[in-house]
């Protein structure tokens, strides 16, 4: 992690609001999403680890909050962002109206190996995503780790008559994402793997540049701990990156823009465009896609929606001990 000003306890808490917000449909197993929102002398910053993410991991989502509050972005070398619709591991009679919402986008991430479905299940949503956006769109996959290198390996064989533009962690570990790109060259499957959560979980980020598992890598602001310690992570990968969001609200993804912003080279649309998966957010300029892409710009909370969603006392509570602990970490570290 970079080094990176730590406020004040009391400074940090001063403004803390805790929002909790439904998502339109289910995602990963996420059907509300609890977000922390902190406010900085340089604007807002989020604080939003998964409830079962451990005060460590967590520690480094607080570090991105406080990079965005309080010490702000690195000057961006593009003013837009191209952005990816998703399409959660929902039924095909679904597909269609998820992807009107996503105006202008030409690229979409199709979530597949969903626990207690079948490949034959990814293979009509992936055909619905294809026939819907028509042949000129990019559509890649993102498993989660959910395969084996074997059932990788069959499942993008029959993938790929749909033109697939890459694989998101198909496979879980390091080991098994080398296996797998080995796997693909020798059975004549056309595929790129990119690494998520074997960058964004992992100790040791360049591990998968010395054992040549991606050819792609996908970043996180908040899990990395800020977007100057993702640019850092990304620079010295020296593999193209996709920057991506984690359910964020409008202000999580402000972060994500700054990362992709500051990127030298951008050659994937970015996965950013999440804001449409929740039922609602914290300003009245959330930011979404227009033409495909999201404009950079600074948000304006609106306090009526803070107020709207803010999650019951209990919730808040339970976030404040969270960050505090996390915040002890931060200092000791």
């Amino acid at each position: 992690m970079t080094s990176l000003l730590v406020p004040d306890l009391a400074e940090a808490l001063d403004t803390l609001a805790v929002v909790q917000i439904p998502m339109r449909v289910r995602f990963r197993g996420v059907t509300v999403r609890e977000a922390a929102l902190i406010a900085g002398p340089k604007g807002w910053g989020e604080f939003a680890p998964f409830p079962e993410y451990d005060d460590l991991e967590s520690s480094r989502w607080l570090a991105a909050a406080f990079e965005a509050g309080w010490v702000g972005w690195p000057d961006p070398v593009r003013r837009a962002v191209p952005v990816n619709a998703t399409v959660p591991a929902v039924p095909v009679v679904e597909v269609p109206g998820i992807l009107a919402v996503y105006e202008g986008c030409t690229t979409a991430k199709v979530k597949v190996a969903e626990l207690g479905q079948r490949l034959r299940d990814d293979l009509d949503r992936v055909a619905e995503v294809r026939a819907v956006m028509g042949p000129g769109a990019r559509i890649r996959v993102d498993a989660n780790g959910g395969w084996t290198v074997h059932e990788a390996v069959d499942a993008l064989g029959r993938l790929t008559v749909y033109g697939l533009e890459y694989a998101e962690q198909p496979c879980a570990t390091v080991e098994e994402l080398a296996l797998l790109r080995v796997a693909l060259a020798h059975n004549g499957i056309d595929v790129l793997v990119a690494a998520d959560e074997s960058i964004r979980k992992a100790e040791d980020p360049m591990r998968v540049v010395r054992e040549e598992a991606a050819d792609v890598i996908v970043v996180k602001v908040a899990p990395l701990g800020g977007v100057r310690s993702a640019l850092a992570i990304a620079q010295e990968c020296g593999l193209p990156t996709v920057v991506s969001s984690a359910l964020d609200t409008s202000v999580g993804i402000r972060a994500g823009l700054a990362l992709a912003a500051a990127l030298p080279e951008l050659p994937f649309a970015c996965g950013l465009s999440t804001v449409e998966l929740l039922a609602g957010d914290v300003t009245d300029d959330s930011l979404v896609p227009a033409a495909g892409s999201i404009v950079l710009r600074d948000l304006t909370m609106d306090h009526e929606l803070l107020e709207r969603w803010q999650a019951p006392a209990d919730r808040e509570q339970w976030w404040r001990e969270r960050l505090i602990r996390c915040h002890r970490l931060l200092r000791e570290a």
